[in-house]
C-alpha cells in the first residue's frame, strides 16, 4: 500500500506541474491572441474560447490515458500476484465487493489528490480479484491461448473505438440512455441466471455485455472530447470499467467456444 501511495502521489505532483505549465502557456498565448486580434477581428473572443476549450480537452484526454495505462499495468501486477498465490474464488469475490465500496470513495475524492490513491486501490483490488478466474482458464487445454486472444481482442476493440471517437469527434451522448437500459437488463439477466444456470443464456449475456461495453467506450471517450467530462480520474474509472468488463466477457465467450471445439 505504501508503494501505491508513493506512486499515486508522484503522479499527482507530475500532473499538477504539467497542468500549471500548460495553464501558463495558454494564458500567455491567449493574451497575445487577444491583443493582436481583438482590434481587427470581431470573432476573436469566440476563437479564443475555442482555443482554451481545445487545450482543456487535450489536457484531460492526455491525463486520462496516462492514468488509465498506469492503473491497467498495476492491475496486471496484482492479478499476477493473486495467480502466483493461487488465491481462491472466495477471496476474489471479497476483493470485488471491497472494490465496489472503493468505487464510491474514488468518485468522492476525484477532485483531490486522494482520488489518485483511491483509484489505484480500486483497480489493484479488481486486478487481484480476477486472478482465480485467470488461473481457471489457464488450467484448461489451450488456456494460455484463450487468455491471450481475449486480451488481444480487448486491446483491438478499445484502441479502435477510442481512435474513431477521437478522430471523428462525433457526439455519442445520445447512446447514454440505450446503454444504461441495456446494462440494467444485462445485470438483471445475470442475477436470474445465477439461479437458472443456463449456459446458453450466460453466453448470450456475455455477448450483450461486449456490445454494451463497446458502446460505452464510444460514449465515454466522446464525453471527454466534447467537454462532458472534465475530471480525468472519473474519466479513467469509466474507461477502466469498460475495458475490465469487456475483457471478462470476451474471456467467457472465448473459453466457451474453445470448450465446444
Amino acid at each position: 500500500m505504501a508503494a501505491i501511495i508513493i506512486i499515486a502521489r508522484g503522479y499527482t505532483d507530475v500532473t499538477e506541474s504539467q497542468n500549471e505549465h500548460c495553464n501558463a502557456f495558454v494564458n500567455v498565448n491567449t493574451q497575445g491572441i487577444i491583443e493582436d486580434t481583438m482590434q481587427n477581428n470581431p470573432y476573436a473572443a469566440p476563437q479564443t474560447a475555442s482555443i482554451q476549450s481545445s487545450v482543456e480537452v487535450n489536457k484531460v484526454l492526455r491525463n486520462t490515458y496516462m492514468l488509465l495505462s498506469m492503473t491497467l499495468a498495476f492491475s496486471a501486477v496484482t492479478a499476477s500476484i493473486a495467480m502466483a498465490m493461487n488465491m481462491g474464488h472466495g477471496m476474489g469475490l471479497v476483493f470485488t465487493l471491497i472494490s465496489f465500496g472503493l468505487l464510491f470513495v474514488v468518485h468522492k475524492t476525484a477532485d483531490s489528490s486522494k482520488g489518485i490513491i483511491a483509484i489505484f486501490a480500486f483497480t489493484g483490488l479488481l486486478g487481484a480479484s480476477i486472478g482465480p478466474l485467470l488461473n481457471h482458464y489457464l488450467s484448461l487445454p489451450g488456456g494460455s491461448m484463450i487468455v491471450m486472444q481475449s486480451l488481444g481482442m480487448t486491446a483491438v476493440a478499445f484502441l479502435s473505438l477510442s481512435a474513431y471517437a477521437i478522430s471523428s469527434k462525433k457526439d455519442f451522448s445520445y447512446m447514454g440512455g440505450f446503454l444504461m437500459v441495456g446494462l440494467i437488463v444485462a445485470i438483471v439477466a445475470s442475477v436470474v441466471n445465477i439461479f437458472l444456470g443456463i449456459p446458453v443464456l450466460s453466453l448470450a449475456i456475455s455477448g450483450a455485455v461486449v456490445m454494451i461495453m463497446c458502446g460505452f467506450i464510444l460514449f465515454d471517450t466522446s464525453r471527454i472530447i466534447n467537454g462532458g467530462e472534465t475530471n480525468y480520474i472519473r474519466a479513467t474509472v469509466s474507461l477502466y470499467l469498460n475495458i475490465y468488463n469487456l475483457f471478462i466477457s470476451l474471456l467467457h465467450i472465448t473459453g466457451a467456444l474453445s470448450n465446444d471445439d
